[in-house]
């Protein structure tokens, strides 16, 4: 037996691909996970708006009563900000929600799979995730790192999260034989901040030429996508000589609760927030929207 996937597109992402117009998908679990109602959903709006004013239609993506939607209505975004118990959703579990009538949110590897089925290119997230510190003992390793590696779409974020071992994750990548290719600087982005010890493995500085890669990825039969490092704008990073101190006792403070999986990341980005004054959330949504309107103009150079 055979089955399709229930998968709806919105009307304006329907006239986009019926018009042969660029479209960037864009993830649910900001919304979900990322911050509170309504703050949660303005930011969402923003995003769009971004994605909007530098040319493209975007397309936030979500599961909803067992239904894949590839863009939500401004009903179904406002909904989906207030819903409880959302289920977060990667790989090994987006079947299951669908399948089982579930609500979730995508992350960077779920909303790459929808993106791909639905035939969009061009996605823009905060920060993928990657190899976590201690990974060694506890093989808490994202399913993002292999979903590049097989999935063909471009993901644009400001790197891995800076609270990631960053060697490892990018180590990790390049076994994978995914490209990472910082945009308009020599050092890949450490997510809050612009830069980092780390130098870029490639960099590129037009969008026409990251859209020229993937094509010749897809040209040369070489599986997977592409990760863009799209560094934070200057004027809304937070130095990385603030953020390490912080991050080492909230890292600590896990370790001591026993934290471990899913749970790691919210509970670290939360302290982060709380430890921050609130400074982290404001430069995460300048990130997001600065990745938003560069991953616009990689889908427009499609």
């Amino acid at each position: 037996m055979s089955i399709l996937v229930p998968m709806t597109l919105a009307p304006d992402v329907i006239a986009a691909q019926a018009a042969g117009l660029p479209i960037v998908a864009l993830e649910s679990t900001i919304i979900t996970h990322g911050m509170p109602y309504p703050q949660n959903v303005d930011t969402a709006r923003l995003v769009e708006g971004d994605v909007r004013a530098n040319g493209a239609t975007p397309a936030t993506i979500a599961v909803i009563n067992g239904k894949l939607h590839i863009g939500l209505m401004n009903d179904q975004l406002n909904a989906l900000g207030q819903a409880q118990n959302v289920a977060k959703l990667s790989r090994a579990d987006m079947a299951a929600c669908i399948a089982t009538g579930g609500t979730g949110a995508t992350t960077v590897a779920a909303t790459m799979i929808a993106a791909h089925l639905a035939g969009i290119k061009v996605f823009a997230t905060g920060g993928i995730g990657g190899v976590h510190k201690g990974a060694e003992t506890t093989f808490d390793i994202s399913a993002d790192l292999h979903e590049l590696a097989q999935t063909p779409v471009t993901v644009v974020a400001s790197g891995a999260k800076a609270i990631l071992d960053l060697e490892k994750t990018y180590e990790v990548l390049e076994s994978l034989g995914v490209p990472v290719i910082v945009f308009g600087q020599d050092t890949l982005p450490a997510f809050w901040s612009t830069t980092s010890a780390l130098p870029a493995p490639l960099r590129m500085d037009r969008a026409m030429d990251i859209a020229l890669a993937h094509q010749m990825r897809i040209a040369l039969g070489l599986p997977g996508g592409q990760l863009i490092a799209n560094p934070i704008p200057k004027d809304a990073q937070i130095p990385a000589d603030i953020l390490t101190p912080i991050i080492a006792q909230v890292l600590n403070e896990s370790t001591r609760k026993g934290i471990t999986a899913k749970n790691v990341t919210p509970f670290l980005l939360n302290r982060i927030f709380e430890l921050t004054e609130g400074t982290s959330l404001t430069a995460n949504i300048a990130l997001v929207r600065n990745n938003a309107a560069l991953a616009a103009k990689i889908a427009a150079s499609f």
